[in-house]
């Protein structure tokens, strides 16, 4: 990948190479290898921290896309769209389920047994085996969804590509995120954390676990296993006190409980709705 990550850096720097061939070919090698699952925006780093590394050059790839691409109508009786991008095809082959009129554009991957509700996948998104992506809920560009996530109706997953150096939104394995929550701005969402209906969160969003004596914030970041609902905090403004939406932490899935009956139990002894 060094000569591809070179050619779009240079790109990057000086847009009259997108006039080149070799530079186009690149930035179409870099979304084929999206698409196909080969190539990340982010991918879990190799360390014991359990960090993720974002791939800015990859990010790079798929800003400069844009221009090279041509308008053009597609049609896919009874729909036609008019864009700059491709939607994805063999799904079949890819083992994934699509109900219409759910759409992915080409340089999202979904792994084997994704299903798509009604939905909306973007570029550069990457959606792990057997996750759920439900009515009406969105994938933004380069979101990275973990294995086995349930993303329920209305769930809105921002997209982030400029700034480059930005962090995506990730959702680790086995999380559920309720219906109309938002998560956007390279928010992180642990593995098996459950997110109640209508959570805001963002990168800098106050998530305060409060099932100590004292309470314990985190900014943007929700530990795996937690199980988060909306909340408020007053803030003192000109024209009075009002209170701003925070996100609370009121308890943990059970680990003495396999994970579908740990999230019932979740779910039903913190009164969380979904």
């Amino acid at each position: 990948m060094t000569d591809l990550q070179q050619t779009i850096e240079a790109a990057w720097a000086d847009r009259s190479l997108l006039s080149q061939t070799a530079t186009t070919d690149a930035i179409h090698h870099v979304i084929e290898e999206l698409d196909k699952g080969r190539l990340r925006v982010a991918q879990p780093a190799n360390d014991q921290e359990g960090g993720w590394t974002v791939n800015d050059w990859v990010k790079k790839a798929v800003i400069l896309y844009f221009p090279i691409q041509q308008m053009e109508t597609l049609e896919l009786p009874p729909f036609e769209y008019r864009d700059k991008m491709r939607l994805k095809t063999d799904y079949a082959g890819q083992g994934v389920r699509v109900v219409p009129p759910a759409t992915a554009r080409y340089g999202a991957y979904l792994a084997s047994g994704v299903i798509l509700m009604p939905s909306y996948v973007n570029i550069g998104a990457w959606v792990g085996e057997g996750t759920m992506v439900d009515t009406w809920a969105t994938v933004g560009s380069c979101a990275q969804i973990g294995a086995g996530v349930h993303l329920s109706g209305g769930v809105g997953i921002g997209g982030v590509l400029e700034p480059v150096q930005a962090a995506p939104v990730i959702v680790e394995d086995g999380a559920f995120v309720g219906s109309r929550s938002i998560l956007v701005e390279g928010c992180f969402v642990g593995k098996e954390a459950v997110i109640g209906a209508g959570v805001t969160i963002t990168g800098s969003t106050r998530i305060i676990d409060v099932t100590g004596a004292e309470p314990k914030e985190y900014r943007g970041h929700v530990p795996a296993r937690s199980v988060v609902i909306p909340g408020s905090l007053p803030k003192q403004f000109p024209a009075g006190e009002y209170h701003v939406p925070c996100a609370l932490i009121i308890g943990q899935r059970k680990p003495s409980t396999d994970l579908k009956t740990s999230l019932n139990d979740a779910l039903r002894e913190h009164n969380v709705a979904v």
